[in-house]
């Protein structure tokens, strides 16, 4: 059971849904032939195939439960609803590194989604809960393990 709220974008959402469709398909078809093929190397409690098999269906399992559990607890943030005045998950904001000039974007999303090499930020990362609610022209100071950070907040848009 996830003790915490799940917010997804539409596109997060079908992200999971098709991870979920080809683990529960295709993925666990090739492991089960896996574990049928190394079943025929002998006896199993010596063999190294037949248990990295079993292993990986366990992996596969588990991350079909937790797919599962994601989606039927997700909320999904409607983009037609997704209001540009403050910043919020679903929105796109451009901001200024006051410190060295730098113009930054990125789409504020849920943490299941977050990928910051993508320019995806969570909203529970400490840039996120720094930004959340502010508007156009705010300047935020973020902390970060370096010490802090400044930010204005310049832009908002729909993601």
């Amino acid at each position: 059971m996830l003790d915490r709220e799940i917010i997804l974008t539409p596109e997060g959402r079908r992200k999971l849904k098709d991870e979920l469709e080809y683990l529960s398909t295709k993925k666990r078809e090739e492991v089960a032939e896996r574990i049928k093929d190394a079943r025929g190397f002998g006896d199993i409690s010596e063999n190294s195939e037949y248990d990295d098999a079993k292993n990986e269906q366990a992996m596969v399992e588990q991350r079909i439960y937790a797919l599962e559990e994601k989606l039927g607890s997700a909320i999904v943030i409607d983009a037609k609803s997704v209001k540009t005045d403050t910043v919020g998950v679903g929105t796109k904001v451009t901001m200024q590194d006051m410190a060295k000039g730098d113009i930054l974007q990125y789409a504020i999303v849920g943490s299941a989604e977050a990928d910051p090499s993508s320019h995806k930020l969570s909203n529970e990362s400490p840039v996120g809960q720094a930004i959340i609610g502010r508007k156009p022209g705010d300047k935020v100071t973020v902390a970060v393990p370096q010490g802090s950070m400044k930010f204005k907040i310049l832009t908002i848009e729909r993601a």
